[in-house]
């Protein structure tokens, strides 16, 4: 049983995210994970992050990692999705009115600022981990927000791996300037509503725990909290 979801990004880094069941011990965790991390210690490079309870914190910084936070987790089911702003325009990349190079930079400019303590990655490599995690139609869960015709942010809505329904955004984000103003509500919430298109049940989103206007979008748009995970990294020698 597979108990990580992973990404691999080449040599440069991989992300492990712990899936937590009630059934499954302790030892279970630790055995799967020590080798993955002696897999990385072989094939990887750059470094390692993972998203795990921070009950085996103790035990991941004798393994050598140091904490970087800690993030929050909520979830909402998808079936009853309040009314959308009509002033509010979505399109993806596949829709062809903007192209990559646009969209790497819109999202450059929306992720300025962010109180996420994770180090954040070269928008090129952010680019790559989108390709490699969504396949050959990441194309169509790229998505932009104008409001008369206005860009105000972006979200990446899609199904998680290893799951049918679980409603996922690898990311979302506002421009700067219209911060502050419920803009973050509004895009999240279509967002939501684009989850469901792609026919997720319930979403799941998560952000650090210092992001407390992120809570607040997740609390404003129906989110509960569901669980806190530490964030770990170990770096290549």
């Amino acid at each position: 049983m597979n108990l990580y979801n992973m990404i691999k990004n080449k040599k440069e880094y991989w992300l492990v995210d712990q899936m937590k069941r009630k059934d499954i011990p302790a030892s279970q965790y630790k055995q799967q994970f020590t080798r993955v991390l002696n897999e990385w210690y072989r094939d990887g490079g750059g470094f390692l992050s993972v998203l795990m309870d921070e009950s085996y914190e103790n035990w991941l910084i004798d393994q050598g990692f140091h904490k970087i936070s800690s993030i929050v987790e909520y979830t909402r089911k998808l079936d009853d999705l309040p009314e959308l702003d009509p002033h509010i325009k979505g399109q993806s990349l596949s829709d062809g009115g903007m192209n990559e190079h646009d969209y790497s930079q819109l999202y450059e400019l929306c992720r300025k600022g962010s109180a996420n303590k994770n180090k954040q990655q070269p928008i090129d490599q952010v680019m790559d981990s989108i390709k490699d995690e969504l396949g050959p139609t990441w194309r169509n869960h790229c998505y932009y927000f104008t409001e008369d015709d206005a860009l105000i942010g972006i979200a990446i809505p899609h199904i998680e791996m290893g799951t049918k329904d679980e409603g996922r955004l690898f990311y979302f984000g506002v421009v700067p300037h219209l911060r502050g103003k419920g803009m973050g509500t509004i895009i999240h919430r279509n967002a939501l509503a684009l989850l469901k298109q792609f026919s997720a049940k319930y979403y799941v989103g998560s952000t650090d725990i210092h992001n407390q206007n992120m809570i607040r979008i997740f609390e404003r748009n129906g989110c509960q909290l569901r669980d806190r995970k530490g964030i770990y990294r170990i770096e290549e020698k």
